[in-house]
């Protein structure tokens, strides 16, 4: 169904919840414009109608407006995963004039200091708002996705507001998922199962009184769960990722699996890297499940959970996901909420050379 290009790791922001690798993609290896043009083309020869240009910060790449109007031209649906401080007067009247069909644009908090201190960008949360303000104004659809943890979530319902107030025809509410730097600053980032409930009433009474105006998309944390949830809609199923160097993943964590070898697309068609390729054929469909998973009723629906989760937490990729209440490993999950309690608040920020 889409394709996320992860154009580059760079980005003007340092947030301790990226879900981008703790080992980021140097800019000196990133693909080509030539090169992400080819692959935006096997995309729509593939039947890929969704591409969403994401990163690190996509705007830092200057030939995006270049690569929405390629996609554009190819039959794709264009979207923008954005924080949106480089989005001047001038590029908004680019990406418009290059096709761009939609943009998602992220959120640290409801407030400037809280925001920025987060995003560990001054100022950013200002030119969020004009970006907001440009993308209304340009007739776009706007997305304001903010990503709630433990340091935030009590400011959900000013989130929501914000929302609201900005226009936005989607709203999503994303506890943070833990992978990559988030999983780095778990103890600082888990909420506990009252902020959790709290923001459950919060969400559930916002879609009640936004129906039919505002959809509110909500994503909790796997950590309070009974059930996994189907990562990416199964592995391999629904999506594919392609890193700034051109490597191939059935997500956006799947470089933390060991054991694989992810195809480039510099050396193989998407076709092929999605049809043969072992690393998306090895968690496809149910084959592949633990005999927990593969006799239960939920397994085409949840597709076994996640994978990345499964390493993270019980220590195999190969396993029911921790997720799961039936699964063996459900009880480290309670434990990493109990470590999370009273641990400190400290965070490492997100940085492309990390120590």
């Amino acid at each position: 169904m889409g394709m996320i290009t992860e154009l580059t790791h760079r980005c003007p922001l340092q947030c301790a919840y990226c879900s981008n690798p703790l080992e980021m993609d140097a800019v000196k290896g990133e693909l080509t414009t030539k090169d992400w043009c080819r692959v935006l083309d096997e995309a729509a020869a593939l039947g890929v109608l969704q591409v969403h240009f994401s990163g690190g910060e996509p705007m830092a790449r200057r030939d995006l407006v270049a690569l929405v109007r390629h996609a554009s031209a190819a039959g794709l649906y264009t979207n923008i995963i954005t924080s949106g401080v480089l989005l001047s007067d001038a590029a908004m009247a680019d990406l418009l004039a290059a096709g761009i069909d939609h943009i998602q644009l992220s959120f640290q908090d409801s407030g400037a200091s809280k925001a920025d201190r987060f995003g560990g960008y001054h100022g950013g949360h200002a030119k969020k708002l004009e970006a907001a303000r440009r993308i209304r104004e340009a007739g776009l659809p706007l997305t304001a996705n903010f990503v709630v943890h433990r340091q935030n979530v009590e400011r959900v319902n000013d989130m929501i507001v914000l929302g609201e107030e900005l226009g936005a025809e989607r709203i999503e509410i994303a506890h943070v998922q833990y992978y990559g730097w988030a999983l780095l600053n778990r103890n600082a980032l888990l909420p506990s199962r009252e902020q959790l409930e709290h923001t459950n009433a919060i969400v559930a009474a916002a879609r009640t009184r936004l129906s039919g105006r505002i959809a509110i998309d909500y994503v909790v944390p796997d950590y309070y769960a009974a059930r996994p949830k189907a990562c990416m809609g199964g592995w391999a199923n629904r999506f594919i990722n392609i890193s700034p160097s051109g490597k191939a993943l059935p997500c956006h964590a799947a470089e933390t699996l060991p054991d694989f070898t992810f195809p480039s697309v510099r050396e193989h068609s998407l076709a092929s890297i999605w049809a043969e390729s072992d690393a998306f054929r090895r968690f496809r469909g149910t084959a592949w499940m633990p005999e927990l998973c593969r006799s239960c009723d939920l397994r085409e629906i949840d597709w076994g959970g996640c994978r990345c989760q499964a390493l993270a937490v019980a220590g195999d990729a190969a396993a029911t996901d921790p997720a799961c209440a039936r699964s063996p490993d459900h009880y480290r999950m309670a434990d990493a909420i109990a470590e999370a309690e009273n641990a400190p608040l400290n965070l490492i920020p997100r940085r492309l050379q990390h120590n």
